[in-house]
């Protein structure tokens, strides 16, 4: 697979206006993209809870010879190393498609219909948009005052209200906060879907207790787990849930919202709703042009 790193976003920006011209085609006139243009897949990096959770839930995972479930991921895939340079790189090649957290996208791309359903806080709530997961995180069973004082915050009725203004559906029945540490340094590292919404936590937190500092460092999900289990974190970050053998080294996981995973194409292309089967096809390598899904 193609790795592209955030310094690629320098390369993308100023490659894109020739992208979109080459693959605009015989439509150039109109702003969309050709129809019988190659499908550019973009996809996360290994680790990344987004990928894990995009494949799970769009079958991309499939059991091997050996039992064992192996990423089908087409291996002419673009590698992206984070949420940010994911949404770059769609937005760049009016061939691309690609995937991130709902609370994450913008206007810059355009977010496809899934069997029918729009990518919607409401539609994953009723059950009518089924790709979702939850946001975890991750700690050992004992923490420190402050970080235990940051987590109330964050389940708390004030914590979840920035979750729900962030774009990601809250928990229900959340507790009244109270402040209960004076002092510390809470660290919370991982996944990059989870970070935008975990640094306006941070925010709101210093609003209501100033005497503990929070830092958060963005990786991906699967350093997140590792952070937190082998300590250098208090706090880990995932966007999908914990392995039985993750769990088994002495750390549990806490839902702290649900969040959709959008799937998105350039603005200029005039596909706007997939099937599940087709997003799959796609991904794994069997359908590899835009016409071909027509057929």
């Amino acid at each position: 697979m193609k790795k592209l790193s955030t310094l690629s976003k320098i390369a993308i920006t100023g490659l894109a206006g020739l992208s979109f011209l080459t693959a605009c085609g015989t439509k150039s006139a109109e702003g969309g993209s050709s129809s019988n243009q190659t499908i550019n897949v973009v996809s996360r990096e290994e680790g990344s809870g987004t990928r894990g959770a995009f494949v799970e839930l769009f079958h991309v995972l499939e059991k091997g010879a050996d039992g064992k479930k192996v990423d089908m991921t087409s291996d002419k895939a673009i590698v992206t190393n984070s949420t940010s340079v994911m949404l770059t790189t769609v937005s760049g090649d009016a061939n691309a498609i690609g995937y991130a957290s709902l609370g994450s996208l913008d206007d810059s791309n355009k977010i496809l219909k899934i069997d029918g359903a729009e990518a919607t806080v409401d539609n994953i709530k009723d059950g009518t948009y089924k790709i979702s997961r939850p946001f975890n995180i991750v700690t050992k069973s004992e923490v420190s005052e402050a970080a235990q004082d940051f987590i109330h915050f964050i389940l708390s009725a004030d914590g979840q209200a920035v979750v729900e203004k962030s774009g990601y559906i809250p928990l229900d029945n959340a507790p009244t906060y109270t402040a209960k540490a004076n002092s510390g340094k809470v660290v919370v590292a991982g996944s990059s879907s989870v970070t935008p919404v975990m640094e306006k936590l941070k925010e709101a937190y210093a609003k209501v207790n100033a005497k503990v500092t929070v830092e958060v460092q963005q990786s991906d999900s699967s350093t997140g787990i590792i952070s937190a289990t082998e300590g250098t974190a208090d706090i880990g970050m995932s966007s999908r849930e914990l392995t039985d053998e993750e769990k088994a080294k002495g750390v549990t996981p806490t839902v702290i919202a649900l969040d959709g995973i959008g799937v998105i194409v350039n603005k200029n292309n005039p596909v706007s709703d997939l099937t599940n089967e087709q997003v799959k096809e796609i991904f794994t390598g069997k359908t590899t042009s835009w016409d071909a899904l027509s057929k």
